[in-house]
């Protein structure tokens, strides 16, 4: 009886101390992942791409209309990528930042892109023990001096 109940407290304490557990983070290894996210899309490597992102992810592009789910973008991106007709971002400036617990990363960044310097956002969530990209939100910049002819564009 003793130790039946000594092995339910081990077990116990044990998948305590898994959820407790701090999980490993590496701003190096983020960076990596971005990266290859980036220069997956400019490869068209669609498998490569959509696995590093998450299965319930979110991507939000320029346009208005663009919230996809991660399905929903797989079906946008797939034509293009099997055509090799994809696009070529390179990050230049990216804050990164994390939960205190390491879980949650979000992060900034500037990206050289053929509309001219975009910036997006993002979150990355553990998913099968790894970081993936859970939310991305790309927007184009607009210098403040130019708003107003801007505004002139947007209304048409």
């Amino acid at each position: 009886m003793h130790k039946s109940i000594f092995i339910i407290l081990i077990a116990v304490l044990g998948s305590f101390s898994a959820c407790t557990k701090q999980v490993k983070y590496s701003e190096k290894e983020v960076n990596q992942l971005l990266d290859d996210w980036h220069k997956a899309a400019a490869d068209a490597d669609l498998e490569k791409y959509f696995g590093l992102m998450t299965k319930n992810a979110t991507y939000i592009g320029t346009d208005p209309s663009e919230r996809w789910t991660r399905q929903e973008f797989h079906n946008f991106c797939e034509p293009y990528f099997e055509k090799g007709t994809t696009w070529d971002f390179k990050a230049f400036d990216r804050k990164i930042y994390t939960s205190e617990d390491k879980k949650i990363i979000w992060f900034d960044e500037l990206l050289n892109t053929w509309m001219g310097v975009c910036r997006a956002s993002g979150v990355l969530v553990m998913e099968d023990n790894e970081y993936k990209i859970s939310h991305y939100h790309l927007s184009v910049t607009i210098k403040n001096e130019s708003i107003k002819e801007f505004l002139k564009i947007n209304q048409d």
